[in-house]
């Protein structure tokens, strides 16, 4: 169910009606991560290609545990630090979702790290490795940093999204630098106001999710907020109410900031002085 007049989030050529999009790493048992997703309410999960064990070691299959009738699969190439790295994994999780016969072989969730302390994304790899993915006919959504030229870019090389980070991934800092964001999405909405920008990292807590819908983005990408927090399933339910009154928020246009104060009762047809009994 979406936002009143508000219309579903689109990607490429995916429509979806929640714009909270979680992930499948960090949780302390797959039922926990299973009964998450329900509460938070997406419609798509990631799965870092790389990372993921599709069999754990008592011989549980994540995918036994995410609903593929109601969930599309969003691979990721988390892990990755070179184009040609992260290229061949989209390649593998392509080959992978065509067997499960899910819809999200032909998207990614494009990851090319600088290094490992930081996990900040390399612009010059990342461009390099969108241009070939889109080529290659992969719907791609770009983790980026909040940088709006690369932004810029990044859709130009036909990046059906761009994910820019509001602070750091797993850091819990949430959206450092709203200006920034408000650029990006300037430049990537300018003649093109459908165009999906989705924050990928850094959210700490429902109050982040709402700042960046706020702010205009049309989605939010989390893990380690729900997996991290004392009372996970707490939290799923909070980033699911947060994403939704972010969206009405912004839908509903806030009110501008002012300096002084201004009374909300009317100031016309007050009693006078004069007229007020001794």
């Amino acid at each position: 169910m979406t936002p009143q007049n508000d219309t579903p989030l689109r990607v490429g050529p995916f429509t979806f009606q929640s714009r909270l999009f979680t992930g499948t790493g960090k949780f302390a048992t797959y039922d926990l991560m299973r009964a998450c997703m329900t509460a938070s309410g997406c419609e798509v999960t990631t799965v870092a290609v790389r990372r993921e064990r599709l069999i754990d070691a008592a011989g549980q299959s994540i995918l036994d545990f995410l609903d593929l009738s109601k969930l599309t699969i969003l691979p990721n190439t988390a892990g990755c630090f070179s184009a040609e790295d992260a290229i061949r994994h989209a390649r593998l999780a392509r080959e992978l979702l065509k067997g499960l016969e899910n819809p999200g072989a032909n998207w990614v969730k494009l990851e090319c790290l600088a290094d490992k302390r930081t996990l900040l994304p390399d612009p010059i790899d990342t461009l390099k490795a969108t241009e070939q993915l889109v080529k290659e006919g992969f719907t791609v959504l770009v983790y980026s940093s909040d940088d709006p030229v690369l932004a810029k870019r990044l859709k130009e090389a036909g990046a059906a999204s761009v994910m820019p980070a509001g602070s750091p991934i797993g850091s819990g800092q949430g959206i450092l630098n709203p200006n920034n964001i408000r650029i990006c999405l300037e430049y990537l909405k300018e003649n093109d106001p459908d165009y999906p920008v989705i924050v990928d990292a850094g959210v700490g807590t429902a109050s982040d999710v709402s700042l960046a819908m706020e702010l205009g983005c049309d989605g939010v990408l989390l893990n380690t907020a729900i997996a991290g927090a004392k009372d996970p399933l707490r939290m799923a339910w909070a980033m699911r109410f947060a994403t939704d009154a972010g969206r009405l928020a912004y839908l509903a246009g806030r009110i501008p900031k002012k300096l002084y104060a201004t009374a909300s009762s009317p100031t016309e047809g007050v009693i006078a002085k004069s007229e007020a009994r001794p």
